[in-house]
C-alpha cells in the first residue's frame, strides 16, 4: 500500500519551520445475514477525550494553541440544527407541510449536511449546485472563490411525492421511521437523470456498483433541493453515537489537546500494522518538521458500505484493541466516526473525503493506494488506476490549500516478521496482504503472519466471521431426503 499525506501550508507552520455493548446499526441490505452483538466492552470510550497538556522545554504548561490551522470551506462552519427553543414551533410547522420520506442513506446525508461536513452547503443541492458538482467537482461562491464539492449531495423523490408537494415552497422531511427530522425551505424540484449522474460520478454505468444499486437505481425521477433545518442532532441509538463527533466538536477537542497539527486517516477496513506504521511514521515526520504535538484523527467511515465490508461495530471494536495493545498511542489519537455514506467512486470520491476533513479542522490528510476504489463490478481488474486518487488530490480545484507528501509502499517483511516499508532491493522478502486475503484468513480461522495485526484486533475479526458463519448455517434450508 502506498500512501501520501496532504499538507496545508500555514504561514507559521511551513514544512521548513523548525519549530457499553457495541451493536450494529440496522442493515441497509435486508438479505445480508448479520448475527447479534458479539462483543462486551466499549473500550474506546475513555480514549476519545484522553489528552495531556503540552509542556514547554522548561516544564511549564504552554498557553492555549488554536489547532484549527485550516479554515472551513466558505470561511464559516455550517450548523443547521435549530436552537432547542425553536425546535418545538418548527416541529408544529412541519406537521402542516407536505412530507418527504427519507431512506436511511438520505438520513446519513442529512447528518453530514447539518453538522457542516459539506460546508458551505446548507441543504440538499438545487440544480445550479448539482450541475457544478457533477460537471466541475466544485462550487463557485458569490465572491468568485471555489470550494471543492466532488459528489452531488441530493435528495430524490418520486412522481407521487412531487405531485403531493404541488406549489408548496417548503416541505417537511421524515426519517425512515416516520418521525419528523426537519424542514427543507425554498425548494426547487428538477429532473433526476440517473444515467448521467452515475456515468459522471463513477466513470462507468456498469451494473453492480454498490451505492448505485442501493441508493440511485430504486430512487425517484426527481431531485428536490433547498435550505435545510434539522430539529435535533441526528442519532442512531446503536451504542456508537458518542463516537460521532461533529466538525465543531472535533475542532474543540483539537484545541483542548493543544494540538499544533492534525492529520486524518480515513478508512473503512480494520486497522493492521501496515496502517499503524504509516500513521506513526506520519507523526514522526511531523515532529521532525518542528511540530510539538501532532494529533492523529483516526476517522473510520460510518455510513453506508457494501455488503462484504466489515460492519461498523466490528471495526470500532477492532480499533479499540489496536489502541489497547499500544499499536497506536491513545494520548495522541482521537477516534471518531465519519458519518458519510460510501460511494466507492475512486478519484472523484477521495476529493470529498479530503474536503470534509478540512471542515473538521484537520490540516494533514493521509491518502493511500486506490483511495475509495473497488474492483470493477463485472471485470477482473481495478475500477480505477490505483495512483490516480493521490494525483487528482494534488490538482483538484478548491483543494489548493492542501499539498501532497508521498509515502513509500508498506508490506509484510517476511525476514523481520513485521510490516515495513517496501525495499525493492529485496522484493522477494515482502508479502502483500490484500483486504480480500485478510478477510479470507479470518473466515477460515487461519492466522496471518506474526506482526501483521495485533492479536487482540485479529481475535475480534475471527470472532465476527465465526459468528457470521454460525448464523448462515442456522439460516440454511434443511433438505429432506
Amino acid at each position: 500500500m502506498s500512501l501520501t499525506i496532504k499538507l496545508h501550508s500555514h504561514p507559521r507552520h511551513s514544512l521548513n519551520h523548525p519549530a457499553a455493548r457495541l451493536s450494529r446499526p440496522p442493515s441497509l441490505n435486508p438479505t445480508k445475514i448479520r448475527p447479534g452483538p458479539i462483543y462486551h466492552a466499549n473500550a474506546l470510550a475513555p480514549l476519545v477525550y484522553s489528552h495531556r497538556p503540552r509542556m514547554s522545554s522548561d516544564g511549564a504548561a504552554r498557553g492555549p494553541i488554536k489547532s484549527s490551522l485550516i479554515d472551513p470551506d466558505g470561511g464559516a462552519l455550517v450548523d443547521l440544527v435549530v436552537p432547542e427553543a425553536e425546535a418545538g414551533p418548527k416541529a408544529v410547522e412541519a406537521e402542516s407541510l407536505p412530507k418527504v420520506r427519507l431512506t436511511r442513506i438520505d438520513l446519513e446525508w442529512v447528518h453530514v449536511i447539518s453538522e457542516g461536513w459539506a460546508s458551505p452547503l446548507k441543504g440538499f443541492m438545487r440544480e445550479r449546485e448539482y450541475l457544478q458538482s457533477l460537471h466541475f467537482n466544485c462550487l463557485r461562491m458569490e465572491d468568485g472563490s471555489i470550494v471543492n464539492m466532488s459528489l452531488p449531495i441530493v435528495l430524490a423523490i418520486d412522481d407521487e411525492t412531487k405531485e403531493a408537494i404541488g406549489s408548496s415552497p417548503n416541505v417537511a422531511i421524515l426519517g425512515p421511521d416516520g418521525n419528523s427530522v426537519g424542514i427543507l425551505r425554498s425548494i426547487e424540484i428538477y429532473k433526476h437523470n440517473k444515467e448521467e449522474r452515475i456515468a459522471r460520478t463513477w466513470g462507468t454505468s456498469a451494473p453492480g456498483l454498490p451505492y448505485v444499486e442501493e441508493a440511485i437505481t430504486p430512487s425517484g425521477n426527481w431531485l428536490i433541493g433547498g435550505d435545510l433545518e434539522v430539529l435535533k442532532p441526528i442519532k442512531y441509538n446503536d451504542g456508537l453515537d458518542h463516537y460521532r463527533l461533529s466538525p465543531k466538536q472535533l475542532r474543540k477537542e483539537f484545541d483542548k489537546r493543544q494540538a499544533d497539527a492534525v492529520f486524518a486517516f480515513q478508512l473503512r477496513n480494520p486497522v493492521h500494522n501496515g496502517h499503524a506504521l504509516l500513521m506513526n511514521d506520519t507523526r514522526r515526520r511531523l515532529l521532525e518538521m518542528g511540530y510539538k504535538n501532532p494529533i492523529l484523527l483516526l476517522h473510520p467511515l460510518g455510513g453506508f458500505v457494501k455488503a462484504d465490508d466489515v460492519p461498523l461495530d466490528v471495526r470500532m471494536e477492532q480499533h479499540s484493541k489496536v489502541l489497547e495493545d499500544g499499536v497506536l498511542d491513545p494520548e495522541t489519537t482521537i477516534v471518531s466516526i465519519f458519518p458519510s455514506p460510501m460511494h466507492y467512486a475512486g478519484p472523484t470520491e477521495v476529493q470529498w473525503h479530503a474536503k470534509a476533513r478540512i471542515n473538521a479542522g484537520a490540516n494533514f490528510y493521509i491518502v493511500g493506494r486506490d483511495p475509495a476504489g473497488m474492483g470493477h463490478p463485472t471485470e477482473k481488474r481495478d475500477l480505477y488506476d490505483p495512483d490516480h486518487g493521490k494525483k487528482v488530490l494534488s490538482m483538484a480545484p478548491g483543494l489548493e490549500k492542501l499539498n501532497i507528501l508521498p509515502f513509500r509502499v508498506a508490506a509484510y517483511d517476511t525476514v523481520a516478521k513485521k510490516m515495513a516499508f517496501f525495499d525493492s532491493s529485496r522484493s522477494q522478502d515482502f508479502l502483500f496482504i490484500s483486504g480480500t486475503k485478510m478477510r479470507n484468513y479470518a473466515r477460515s480461522g487461519e492466522n496471518p503472519p506474526d506482526g501483521f495485526m495485533c492479536p487482540g484486533g485479529w481475535k475480534v475479526l475471527v470472532q465476527y466471521y465465526k459468528s457470521l458463519q454460525a448464523e448462515e448455517a442456522a439460516q440454511a434450508p434443511v433438505l429432506s431426503a
